[in-house]
């Protein structure tokens, strides 16, 4: 074993590059977010051989003094941080010092900068590691980094390098995240001197929406709604996609942190168990969230590349997570995203906020009598009349929109007629809707048994033999410290020894299910998130396979009545724009696209 000795500066940087500059996006993220804490308002990105052979990043920020520049460039050196009470309340996006000294480290690297009311740039090199003396340079305020050649020196490092189309991707991706987490900044992004992105600062929520819109597609605004709630000191703001403009990857997923991108497993977990209701089996949700807190209520110090943070009351954080966009999801109604995607690409300003009344949505009444349909008072009022048998449905009938009175047309519109006994047709201010009436009725009657479960005393019964169970230590544990909230679930389980629990009652309605494997998850979960709807989601698989069988099947004729009131329920029950699978329920085309399959000009 050779002796103890101190590394060298260089040797030491190239080990800290190891860890923060894994590839020539690295290097875009370490230079962009230090543009944005000087305050830039507008950044460019000039790219060459997708990183490999230069990086430049150009910004109009404070800029960096002639005293100050081999400071720069220097290992531990920074003016974000000064203490450790900075330290614990870091609202900056770098604060380590070493990401310049780093990417210098294992590239031909140059800086030029010119301070804020000084009149002459100054630029100073590092080659491998060796800084060459600051001299004079024409630049204006703000300031250029470069960064050619990237890992020269480390052929083992340059090796790894995908082809010049993946790490572009990369860089590109990376820009993508860091423009929608400041949207006030207008970015530019070129490669091998062709422009390929160019993003507006943003000055408006509609401008900011746009913007929204130009990285997720230009769909995403008609399928999305606009979140903005705070409580508890946090403050959730942003777009949520609708559970039908989920994804096959999880590619579109963009959750911020006081400004700062990062995955989080606390995260991910609450807005997985948000969307259990309503996301298709092996879909992704689409969003773009942004989290504000106290910066002393989050850790960012846990990842040497600030890709992962820690919230110090992590309950706290996943709770509110999962109940802002579990409300928000439960509060959409068929009808209310009345507008078409392509009604949404001529105007952006479609976000619905949580608070605000859904734009198109229905708050008006109508006489259904003047119809001569003869609907039934309450709509839907005896299910069995659509489980029994029919009468015919050959009707003789005035057109529902002829009928109607200005302003008084609720958002599905009225029926108009069934087909192949599938799909309900029906037709509203906007143009044609179609139903698939089997998934729409499956949500109405999955809601209305989750709401009668919940309006009563659950049940529970005793198993004839308790039943003994090994778990971890720690599962152990949690099930002693969450005893008295199992118990209103209807769950009773008690410790028995360091890593054993014993279970002597469950809820009846989960009678015949696997009790063993039901009580690990709920523990699993109790001991990673301090909270579990493992209980929960299990009686709802029940219930949804109970309202599933119990719903109008495809085949079965309808009167025009009993469209008309499947339809006036869709707009009453929450969620009922996707049924209990994920899978949308109602459709809308416009005269527009409607237009366009006849090829008819308006």
């Amino acid at each position: 074993m050779p002796s103890i000795r101190l590394l060298p500066p260089e040797l030491i940087n190239q080990i800290a590059a190891g860890e923060v500059i894994e590839r020539p996006s690295s290097v875009v993220k370490e230079l962009v977010e230090n543009s944005l804490d000087a305050g830039a308002r507008r950044i460019d990105v000039d790219i060459e051989a997708g990183g490999a052979r230069l990086i430049r990043v150009r910004d109009d920020g404070v800029g960096i003094g002639v005293d100050e520049l081999p400071l720069a460039v220097a290992s531990h050196a920074t003016s974000k941080i000064g203490s450790f009470d900075d330290l614990e309340h870091v609202a900056s996006m770098g604060f380590r010092g070493e990401a310049l000294a780093s990417v210098s480290s294992v590239s031909r690297f140059a800086l030029v900068s010119r301070a804020h009311g000084n009149d002459a740039a100054f630029r100073i090199e590092v080659d491998g590691g060796t800084l060459r003396s600051a001299r004079p340079a024409q630049h204006p305020q703000g300031t250029s980094v470069e960064v050619r050649d990237l890992f020269y020196n480390v052929p083992a490092r340059r090796k790894f390098m995908r082809a010049e189309r993946t790490e572009f991707a990369h860089i590109d991706d990376l820009l993508k995240s860091l423009a929608l987490a400041r949207s006030e900044v207008e970015f530019r992004l070129s490669h091998n001197g062709k422009p390929v992105r160019i993003w507006k600062a943003a000055r408006d929520e509609h401008a900011e929406l746009q913007r929204v819109a130009e990285v997720l597609g230009e769909d995403f605004p008609a399928q999305s709604l606009h979140i903005d709630h705070a409580m508890a000191g946090l403050r959730l703001s942003g777009w949520v996609g609708l559970p039908t403009a989920s994804r096959a990857q999880a590619d579109a997923q963009y959750f911020y942190v006081n400004g700062r991108l990062v995955r989080d497993r606390i995260v991910a977990h609450a807005v997985r168990q948000a969307y259990a209701d309503v996301l298709f089996h092996g879909r992704h949700a689409v969003f773009v969230l942004h989290l504000q807190l106290d910066p002393s209520g989050v850790d960012v110090n846990v990842h040497p590349a600030k890709h992962e943070v820690r919230f110090r009351e992590q309950r706290l954080v996943h709770d509110f997570l999962f109940r802002t966009l579990h409300e928000v999801l439960a509060q959409t109604r068929a009808g209310q995203n009345i507008l078409s995607v392509a009604d949404a690409r001529a105007s952006l300003d479609v976000a619905y906020a949580v608070s605000a009344p859904v734009a198109g949505a229905w708050s008006g009444s109508f006489d259904q009598s003047r119809l001569n349909l003869g609907v039934r008072d309450a709509p839907l009022a005896d299910y069995a009349a659509l489980l029994g048998e029919s009468g015919s449905t050959q009707q003789s009938f005035q057109s529902p929109m002829a009928a109607k009175e200005e302003g008084e047309t609720p958002p599905l519109g009225f029926a108009i007629a069934q087909l192949k006994s599938i799909f309900v047709l029906a037709e509203n201010a906007q143009g044609l809707v179609l139903v698939d009436m089997h998934a729409a009725h499956e949500r109405i009657t999955y809601e209305r048994l989750k709401s009668a479960r919940v309006s009563s005393n659950l049940r529970s019964q005793m198993l004839l033999v308790p039943l003994s169970i090994a778990v971890s230590a720690k599962e152990a544990a949690a099930a002693e410290e969450h005893a008295d909230a199992l118990a209103e679930w209807g769950l009773e389980l008690s410790r028995s020894g360091p890593s054993t629990i014993v279970v002597r009652r469950i809820p009846a309605l989960l009678e015949g299910a696997d009790v063993a494997q039901l009580s690990r998850d709920v523990l699993s979960e109790l001991a990673q998130h301090g909270s579990s709807r493992r209980l929960q989601e299990v009686e709802n698989e029940l219930l949804s396979t109970m309202a599933c069988h119990g719903s109008v099947r495809a085949g079965r004729r309808l009167t025009i009545p009993e469209m008309n009131a499947l339809l006036r329920d869709m707009e009453a029950t929450e969620r009922s724009g996707q049924c209990n699978h994920g899978r949308p329920t109602w459709v809308q085309l416009n005269l527009a696209e409607l237009d366009k399959l006849f090829m008819r000009g308006r």
